[in-house]
């Protein structure tokens, strides 16, 4: 026997879903506009349905699906480069919007996708056979990264993020590392920015950009360095 599992997802309006997947390389395989507005894309082996619903919201939204795939960063710089070449920019706030890439806790190299029905897409690569959580690191600063990420990326939670992160930044016990700074900041005007505070994120965009990083501390932020670029205005 051989099974395949094809998530069947919600929007308020067809069209502007499918220009979304259109953008990120997927073809439009079934469109069908009554009875009831369905459509259907593909792109490679992900295969996404989708139902018009008058009444739903998109921003309240907590449908959500996963794809596995054995090239994420391929995936990743292909959907940025078609969602610049779409909207102008690449998205990272609001609806519809890309998270960061990055390395989890538990054997995966992700990113999050969130299109204009607020169906959030995560896409993933096993990078460890161990798949459970990795525990919190004892060191503050190293702490507060692993949970901040946690409610950024896996938990939708901008604010807890915001607060984990700004909690850290004025402890007088110790100084973060040069990296543990940068990414702190990236990730703060990373949430600010999902949370519409623009004086907090563009005050840790340049923050950001003002920590010295040796050429080896820049190579271990190659996520976080592209994340910067992708958040500057």
């Amino acid at each position: 026997m051989r099974e395949t599992t094809i998530p069947i997802l919600p929007c308020r309006t067809i069209q502007p879903v499918v220009g979304f997947y259109t953008a990120l390389g997927f073809t439009v395989t079934f469109q069908q506009k009554s009875p009831n507005p369905y459509a259907v894309v593909e792109r490679g082996g992900i295969q996404l349905h989708f139902f018009a619903l008058k009444r739903y919201e998109p921003t309240e939204s907590y449908s959500t699906c996963y794809v596995r795939t054995d090239d994420v960063d391929g995936l990743y710089e292909a959907f940025r480069a078609g969602l610049k070449a779409a909207y102008g920019k690449i998205p990272t706030r609001g609806l519809p919007r890309i998270g960061a890439l990055r390395d989890t806790s538990h054997g995966t190299r992700q990113f999050l996708v969130t299109d204009p029905g607020g169906n959030c897409i995560r896409i993933g690569q096993q990078t460890s056979q161990d798949q459970h959580h990795r525990p919190a690191p004892t060191e503050p600063f190293a702490r507060a990264l692993h949970h901040a990420s946690l409610f950024a990326h896996s938990k939708e939670d901008p604010a807890g993020a915001a607060k984990i992160i700004d909690r850290a930044l004025r402890m007088q016990d110790g100084q973060p590392t040069p990296v543990q700074l940068f990414r702190l900041l990236v990730l703060r005007a990373d949430v600010a920015g999902r949370l519409g505070d623009e004086n907090t994120a563009r005050t840790a965009l340049t923050q950001a950009t003002a920590v010295q990083l040796t050429d080896e501390e820049r190579k271990s932020v190659h996520d976080d360095l592209r994340r910067l670029e992708e958040l500057r205005p």
